[in-house]
């Protein structure tokens, strides 16, 4: 209020030294002054909430969604983006993509293509990318193949009991996901069976692959029903069922250690796609009889979440939708997948998608292999991208930060819980001292948001939109736009990469009523944060999130 004061010590004094001169004149010298300092006064207020900036969505209304026709008008004739893909990523945040485009714009988003490639680069990833995804079920083929020659060991037995009887726990039990008896993580599962686990020398796990001859067929034909050649497969795009043809085809025309080599791995290192032969020896991961009870739990794992995976995503890819029983089952043969038959074609069609794409990923990056929640992130990147290894690239770009969600030792779930916490504390610190008041101020109760990224908590399409926002911030991140001042000019509000924390804490903080004066205990704000689904507006929520970006994320990152 001291530009008020000012203003009317500005106007005493104009009044008291041109008395004289009539009071017409002071009346308009008053009322002029008046209306200067109330500008002047809006214009303060207005720049210490916004910090400057304004947030893309400042109207709380998107503007239209990237179109095809508009998205066509990007590229210069050689195939690449004329700005580096500044425009492309500040339309996507400002409207979202039109859904007939999304399969082609993701993986710029998601870093399977760079933003300043030509048409000629893209073309030779793609080519690079299906033939890793070949290699990487071939791995998976090979192991299946292992499991079924192996005879009923005490340990094998056991882990088809525990999976068959529902025993497989998921990651917190009161955060929101399936009921269990206990309340035990996936990580404590995993690590109880391991203790259990039965071990199998390497050696002999060498020999019984050696021993392979053609009279394993029958064997062969368990998991897949013909062969093809890997020529003609890696011409096309490619899914599980050809790249199961595929393996049975080529599995005694290399050797395991060929193909261990060739494999690609997950890599911290920048890029998509590392292969064994770019790393060390020192470097590759270690074939062990551990490594391999860990792939066997996981797929046991990976099995039960596809075969309960709902059917939402219908509406959305009426071509999958279509699919006929016959096709079905021999996707769901291709991956040796069990206990379908209560489903529907469409969804015995995904479920096998789904083992398919989360058993390459848990080879691909083995430190993480597979944990309940990862199938909530593939599911939706599978109703845009049709293609098996379009689908994989995309999701382990989304994984590069996903990942970190889904580690044993929780790191990087309580970071992310700790900067939701410090947001809230930073913006609303009576809300704060309501939520220490409660033993609520770690945010626990956002523990389901965080790991599986508001896919519970939003429909079908609002997802999709939040994520595609999410990761046009990271698009632009991982591309140093925000670097420039002229970028950042261009985007408006600064992207970042914990966009989706920020959000969390936005929906925290538009509830802030209702918890300090209704609320007293955790446990009623985690049942209110497990009863959101469909309740959010999105583009609201992505307004909030980036204001509290603007104001402040200098003080929080």
């Amino acid at each position: 209020m001291w530009a008020w004061g000012l203003a009317e010590r500005a106007v005493a004094g104009l009044l008291g030294s041109a008395g004289m001169n009539g009071g017409r004149w002071n009346t308009a010298v008053a009322v002029g002054v008046t209306a200067a300092a109330g500008i002047a006064l809006v214009a303060i207020v207005v720049s210490s909430r916004r910090g400057g900036i304004k947030s893309p969505w400042r109207r709380r209304r998107r503007k239209p969604v990237l179109a095809s026709k508009e998205w066509r008008s990007l590229f210069t004739p050689e195939g690449k983006l004329y700005d580096g893909g500044v425009k492309l990523v500040k339309r996507v945040r400002n409207g979202g993509i039109e859904p007939s485009i999304r399969a082609e714009v993701w993986p710029f988003l998601l870093g399977v293509y760079s933003l300043d490639s030509s048409q000629a680069e893209r073309e030779a990833v793609k080519d690079q990318n299906r033939r890793g995804y070949l290699l990487l079920r071939k791995h998976c083929l090979r192991k299946n193949k292992e499991e079924i020659k192996r005879p009923n060991e005490t340990a094998g037995v056991n882990h088809e009991e525990n999976v068959s009887s529902g025993e497989v726990k998921e990651y917190v039990t009161s955060v929101g996901f399936e009921e269990q008896p206990e309340k035990e993580s996936v990580e404590e599962h995993i690590t109880s069976e391991e203790e259990n686990s039965f071990a199998i020398p390497e050696q002999e796990i060498q020999d019984k692959m050696a021993k392979a001859t053609p009279e394993n067929q029958a064997d062969e034909n368990l998991c897949s029903s013909s062969s093809r050649d890997e020529d003609e497969s890696e011409k096309s795009d490619v899914t599980h069922v050809e790249a199961s043809r595929n393996d049975v085809a080529s599995v005694h025309q290399s050797s395991v250690e060929d193909e261990e080599e060739s494999m690609p791995r997950y890599s911290n290192t920048g890029g998509n796609m590392e292969t064994e032969t770019e790393l060390s020896k020192a470097a590759r991961p270690v074939k062990s009889a551990q490594t391999i009870e860990d792939f066997e739990t996981w797929q046991r794992i990976i099995r039960l979440d596809a075969v309960r995976a709902n059917n939402e995503w219908v509406s959305y890819s009426p071509s999958q939708a279509a699919v006929t029983r016959e096709k079905a089952i021999e996707s769901a043969q291709a991956v040796c997948l069990k206990d379908y038959e209560h489903l529907e074609a469409h969804r015995i069609h995904h479920a096998s998608r789904l083992v398919a794409i989360l058993e390459a990923y848990a080879t691909y990056d083995s430190e993480i292999g597979y944990c309940q929640g990862m199938s909530d992130l593939l599911a939706p990147l599978l109703a845009v991208l049709e293609e098996d290894n379009e689908a994989f690239w995309c999701f382990a770009g989304f994984m590069r930060k996903a990942r970190h969600n889904f580690r044993l030792d929780e790191v990087g779930i309580r970071r992310q819980l700790n900067m939701v916490a410090k947001i809230i504390k930073n913006k609303d610190f009576r809300l704060y001292r309501h939520l220490e008041m409660l033993e609520a101020a770690d945010c626990f109760f956002v523990y389901r948001m965080v790991v599986v990224m508001f896919r519970r908590e939003l429909t079908f399409e609002q997802t999709l939109g939040l994520w595609e926002v999410m990761w046009a911030d990271q698009a632009a991140s991982r591309a140093g736009i925000a670097r420039s001042s002229w970028g950042k000019l261009r985007l408006g509000a600064p992207p970042t990469d914990d966009l989706l924390l920020y959000a969390i804490a936005a929906s925290v903080l538009q509830k802030r009523k209702l918890i300090i004066e209704s609320y007293s205990s955790m446990d009623e704000i985690i049942r209110d944060c497990n009863n959101m689904a469909g309740q959010l507006d999105i583009w609201k929520l992505l307004d909030d999130a980036h204001d509290l970006v603007v104001t402040l994320g200098d003080r929080i990152e």
